[in-house]
């Protein structure tokens, strides 16, 4: 049992344990389900931390946080991850300003005023992550009497993106519109999205909505491949998602059966059964036997996630049928 100020969150949590738990975090479940780690907690929560190796505290973690604690171990940490990675970046620029013959202090001040870096170890950190360049942060430079200064006064701009094409927009409003969708507990027909094809989601089934940065909303399953790095690294991009009402499209679930191989007929019972049977459409199949065993990889369109529990049952129960999974 641990108690935490109130707003705290379950990355907050992780930190209030143990600094190693909090830095190497790279997700979180309460309650047995995997949520974001900013997730605020509630009295009574059960909170599990997932843990890995290679995870490293990230500037995006401070928003995920409350307490002072949490919010100084990141900041500490994101400084000594910048000043290791910079120092790649750091002698980069010394062998530049080496061949150019100039003052290695008074170029590091001049640059970091000019692209408004908040200390030298910001500067270095982006050439190490090529984020800036070297071409490119010598663009509007010029050596004067053996320093750095502008050659023109123009304010060095990144370039504008490409506006959003208005077909693709119309249309991600349009099957918005058909699926019967919360985000953050609003109808989704007011946000572009897409139902994610890594994990394909059915109506009833645990999902979230992903922001993209150009491409409007995903909705993932909570149980998607994908779903612990997202949480884990795009909180701030993770927003809660519910399924409103039995919705007016389909939805495509993807499953693997396998079986005994009993010679001719195997394909024509199974499909049989499927169409006719269950009167669901297949959208596609794909099968493999050897060894005298089959095994069929098939798109199904259903209608929710009860009818999609009803087609498994009902394939599980043929005769030559081993197993009927639902691919993630």
């Amino acid at each position: 049992m641990r108690t935490l100020p109130a707003g705290a969150t379950a990355l907050d949590f992780a930190f209030w344990i143990h600094t190693d738990l909090g830095t190497r975090c790279a997700g979180v479940k309460v309650n047995g389900n995997l949520v974001p780690m900013n997730e605020k907690l509630n009295n009574g929560d059960w909170v599990q931390i997932l843990t890995s190796e290679k995870q490293k505290p990230k500037l995006d973690w401070l928003k995920m946080v409350t307490t002072s604690k949490a919010k100084s171990i990141i900041r500490s940490a994101i400084r000594e991850e910048k000043r290791k990675v910079g120092e790649l970046g750091m002698e980069a620029l010394v062998r530049k300003l080496k061949n150019l013959k100039v003052d290695f202090d008074q170029s590091v001040e001049f640059l970091t005023q000019l692209y408004k870096y908040k200390s030298p170890i910001d500067l270095f950190y982006d050439i190490a992550i090529e984020e800036k360049t070297i071409p490119f942060l010598f663009k509007p430079c010029m050596v004067e009497n053996g320093k750095l200064c502008l050659i023109k006064t123009e304010t060095v701009t990144d370039t504008e993106k490409p506006p959003i094409d208005a077909q693709p927009r119309a249309r991600l409003l349009q099957q918005s519109s058909k699926v019967g969708l919360f985000i953050n507990g609003e109808p989704a027909e007011q946000y572009p999205f897409q139902l994610a094809t890594c994990c394909y989601p059915v109506q009833g089934d645990e999902v979230f909505a992903y922001l993209t940065i150009n491409s409007g909303m995903r909705i993932h399953r909570t149980s998607c491949p994908n779903a612990e790095y997202m949480m884990a690294n795009y909180a701030h991009r993770v927003l809660k998602a519910e399924w409103a009402t039995t919705s007016d499209i389909t939805f495509v679930a993807d499953l693997k059966i396998t079986g005994i191989d009993s010679g001719p007929g195997v394909i024509e019972n199974l499909t049989r059964h499927i169409s006719s049977y269950l009167n669901l459409n297949i959208r596609a199949l794909n099968i493999s036997g050897e060894a005298g065993f089959f095994t069929a990889v098939l798109s199904l369109l259903v209608k929710n996630k009860d009818q999609l529990r009803i087609a498994i049952d009902g394939i599980q129960n043929l005769e030559n049928v081993s197993t009927v999974d639902r691919i993630k």
